[in-house]
């Protein structure tokens, strides 16, 4: 039987050790916070996934787990540096579980590794998938993206069942913009419901969003056709749509007039899209992402949402 370990007991780490264990995997899941640990291991579930059950393959740790199968880190982008320099010796299969782009360096998840583990195998997984749905055994299909085919094979095998399947795709700066963009423009699209601007006008954004994020793919070495794969369009569509979107909430409550910052602190959870905006706009470096921008702009409050729906709708005409 094959060991893997989980690194983060958020909804998503939680969900992908629920997912393993599923398969028939022990899995190991780690929390920072014994407490939390102690809690979570006596009640058998986690108060980001309420009402499913831990199943029994499961250990909850705040040990920093080695030597298994592989090493799901799931994290958010922005602790994934301090995280990865914690990491034991002996952990070298790392999948990344997480999407965005790092402040300050502006690295995506995967050049954190490679930076501070040369040498290991890494991939990322992603795809448009919500925690809730895969924990509770939904069909769902997501994307395992890396140069190493047999790690891409592997993570296939152990954590794909009936209904996760689960696709190789040996584009990571593809498959990892896909993840951080769709965030950036979800906020938009939440935005421009919460204004009260139509479905016409989300649907809209979101097609000129997936322009935005196959222009910055290409530009930074990533292929069309992983753009318009699960972990470009599919992951954008189920942002930009599903309520169950922290990045759409976000918008919606914005567009609606709520104040970011209160916004921000009523929750438990990571919007990743905010810290994602500013970094994705400077990692672009001149790659032309209007509705990023403006996403940028709007929350660090340099424009208010109407001039900036207008400024977008005074862009130059051209042909699609």
């Amino acid at each position: 039987m094959s060991s893997i370990a989980v690194i983060g007991a958020g909804a998503w780490g939680t969900a992908l050790a629920i997912q393993a264990a599923r398969a028939g995997n022990i899995v190991r899941l780690w929390a920072r916070d014994p407490i939390h640990v102690m809690a979570m291991q006596r009640a058998r579930t986690s108060p980001r996934l309420p009402g499913m059950t831990l199943p029994t393959g499961i250990t909850v740790t705040s040990e920093l787990p080695v030597g298994d199968d592989a090493t799901l880190l799931a994290v958010p982008t922005q602790h994934l540096r301090a995280v990865i320099a914690r990491l034991p010796p002996g952990a070298d299969r790392l999948v990344v579980c997480a999407k965005g782009v790092e402040t300050g360096r502006l690295c995506l998840p995967l050049e954190i590794v490679t930076e501070l583990r040369p040498g290991v195998s890494v991939g990322v997984l992603t795809g448009p998938n919500f925690a809730h749905e895969v924990a509770a055994g939904l069909p769902a299909a997501a994307v395992i993206a890396g140069t190493d085919k047999a790690l891409r094979d592997d993570i296939a095998h152990l954590l794909g069942t009936a209904t996760f399947r689960l696709y190789g795709n040996d584009d990571p700066i593809g498959a990892q913009i896909g993840g951080a963009a769709k965030n950036v423009i979800a906020i938009a699209a939440g935005a421009v419901i919460g204004a009260g601007l139509g479905e016409n006008a989300r649907a809209a954004l979101i097609t000129r969003g997936l322009a935005e994020l196959g222009r910055l793919a290409v530009a930074l070495g990533g292929r069309m056709e992983t753009v318009m794969g699960l972990s470009g369009l599919g992951d954008l569509l189920l942002t930009c749509t599903g309520p169950a979107s922290r990045n759409f909430s976000l918008g919606l409550a914005l567009g609606r007039g709520e104040h970011l910052g209160d916004v921000l602190a009523a929750r438990s959870a990571v919007t990743e899209g905010v810290a994602t905006a500013p970094a994705l706009v400077a990692r672009a470096a001149g790659v032309d992402l209007p509705i990023c921008s403006a996403v940028a702009d709007f929350l660090a409050a340099r424009i208010i949402l109407t001039d900036a729906i207008a400024a977008l709708l005074a862009r130059p005409r051209r042909d699609e």
